[in-house]
């Protein structure tokens, strides 16, 4: 199997190299993850360009407009094929129309840039325990979605957001939560403890790019989330007064994964700024919801 990873790229400056889907191709070809409903007819194009004629599947991760929203016009130019997603997101991708107003509500203009998604039907869709894909092996994975899913195919695990995004800068590492409320931290710590389970295999993330030791990864986040939720509760526990700034300040000065943020493009620093600030939020509302 010949696996490639595609950028899709995007008009925000904010969100340049931050979009990509995961080009299978062998005897089944399937992609993992589509990105927005505006960057459909772009994400067409890099897939003609690479010779990309027959689509059998689409793997999907998580129903977030920038996964799913290019998926009704991907399918009306690969009829044949089928959307695996979790059980769960059937309806949302049927008629999107809920989905879109609480992303609306969530992300706002972004929202708009991304663009509202269209209808997918039915019998295009298979909710994911109906899958018989033979070599696919579906692990449900909560936390930065209720409906994420992760996917082990090809000797390669495909991780969308489930365990943070993943960026190298300069050659260094780059790794930060996604945890927008409403966040459950011990639902999300148990989706990395399963995907442990899994063989030692090359990780792909959905933001962005890949990395040869899934093992070693699963571990590095998994010990990141354990601190951002000790340092956030010591910020907790000083008062209301600033919480966003204090948790900002303290993550950057404790967390060496975040080192390579200074070695970032302003408008990259802007993006990982906005995301990290609604990471924390999800952070805080998970421990105001359980005190």
């Amino acid at each position: 199997m010949n696996v490639t990873f595609v950028e899709i790229k995007e008009d925000i400056p904010e969100y340049a190299g931050f979009f990509g889907t995961w080009v299978c191709k062998g005897s089944v070809n399937a992609l993992v993850d589509v990105g927005p409903a505006n960057s459909a007819e772009r994400l067409i194009e890099s897939l003609k360009e690479m010779g990309l004629a027959r689509l059998d599947y689409v793997f999907l991760t998580h129903i977030h407009i920038d996964h799913m929203g290019a998926l009704a016009d991907l399918l009306d130019h690969y009829p044949m094929a089928k959307v695996i997603c979790h059980e769960k997101a059937v309806k949302y991708l049927v008629d999107p129309s809920q989905l879109w107003v609480s992303s609306l509500k969530a992300l706002g203009k972004t929202a708009k840039a991304y663009g509202k998604p269209k209808p997918i039907r039915r019998e295009k869709v298979i909710p994911h325990p109906e899958n018989d894909l033979k070599a696919l092996v579906i692990i449900d994975t909560p936390g930065h979605a209720p409906h994420h899913l992760s996917f082990s195919y090809g000797n390669r695990l495909y991780v969308g957001d489930a365990v943070g995004n993943y960026f190298v800068i300069n050659g260094r590492e780059y790794i930060r939560p996604g945890t927008p409320p409403r966040f459950l931290f011990d639902v999300s710590l148990k989706s990395v403890d399963r995907l442990m389970t899994l063989d030692n295999q090359p990780i792909c993330y959905a933001h962005f790019g890949e990395a040869e030791s899934s093992h070693r990864l699963l571990k590095v986040y998994r010990d990141q989330m354990i601190l951002w939720k000790e340092i956030i509760y010591d910020q907790i526990l000083m008062g209301d007064k600033d919480i966003i700034k204090r948790c900002v300040d303290a993550l950057f000065r404790k967390d060496l994964n975040l080192t390579a943020f200074n070695e970032m493009s302003s408008y990259a620093q802007k993006r990982e700024m906005d995301m990290m600030v609604g990471s924390i939020k999800g952070f805080i509302g998970f421990f105001k919801g359980n005190h």
